[in-house]
C-alpha cells in the first residue's frame, strides 16, 4: 500500500510536469515566496534520493543533497528522476540511522526504510500542496483532484460521501 500510494503521488507529478513549461517550471512564483514550482519538485526528488543514494551504508542524512538545478530547471530531466525513484523504491525494510546537524550538533535517530518512505509520502504531498497553490493561478494546467492533498484527508472524504 505505502508503495502504491508514493506511486501514485509521482505519477500525479509526472502529470503535472508534462503540462508545464519549463519557462513556467523555473520561473519565481509570488505564491510560493519566490521560490519555483521546479525547486519544491527537485525538493520532492532530492529527497526520496538521499534514503535511496543512503539506503546501503544504513545512514541517511537528508542534508546531503545535491541541490542540482537541472531538475529545478528542466521537467524532463525532473520526470526521467521521477522514474529512476519510482523503480527503486520496492527495497527490504532494515533499521535506518538518521543523521543530522542542528545548532552545530550532530544528533542520530534510529528509523527504518519504511519508516521513511511514509515520512518521504507525507513530504512529498506537503510540497504538492504548495506547487498546487502556484498551479491554480496558472488556470490553463489540470491537477489531479487529490494532488497535495493527505492520504487520511482522501480517505475521511470518502467516509463523509457514503
Amino acid at each position: 500500500m505505502l508503495i502504491s500510494s508514493i506511486h501514485s503521488s509521482l505519477e500525479e507529478l509526472n502529470e503535472l510536469l508534462q503540462q508545464i513549461s519549463d519557462e513556467d517550471y523555473a520561473s519565481p512564483c509570488a505564491e510560493l515566496s519566490a521560490s519555483s514550482i521546479g525547486e519544491h519538485t527537485r525538493h520532492i526528488i532530492e529527497m526520496f534520493q538521499c534514503l535511496e543514494n543512503q539506503y546501503e551504508s544504513g545512514i541517511v542524512n537528508y542534508d546531503n543533497r545535491q541541490r542540482n538545478i537541472l531538475i529545478q530547471t528542466n521537467t524532463e530531466f525532473a520526470l526521467t528522476q521521477i522514474k529512476i525513484i519510482q523503480d527503486s523504491i520496492t527495497r527490504p525494510n532494515k533499521k535506518i540511522e538518521l543523521q543530522q546537524i542542528i545548532d552545530g550538533e550532530e544528533i542520530r535517530i534510529e528509523s527504518n526504510y519504511h519508516r521513511e518512505l511514509l515520512y518521504n509520502l507525507e513530504h512529498c504531498i506537503h510540497h504538492q500542496a504548495l506547487i498546487k497553490v502556484a498551479i491554480l493561478m496558472h488556470g490553463k494546467i489540470q491537477v489531479h483532484e487529490n494532488f497535495g492533498v493527505a492520504r487520511s484527508t482522501i480517505e475521511y472524504r470518502k467516509q463523509c460521501v457514503q
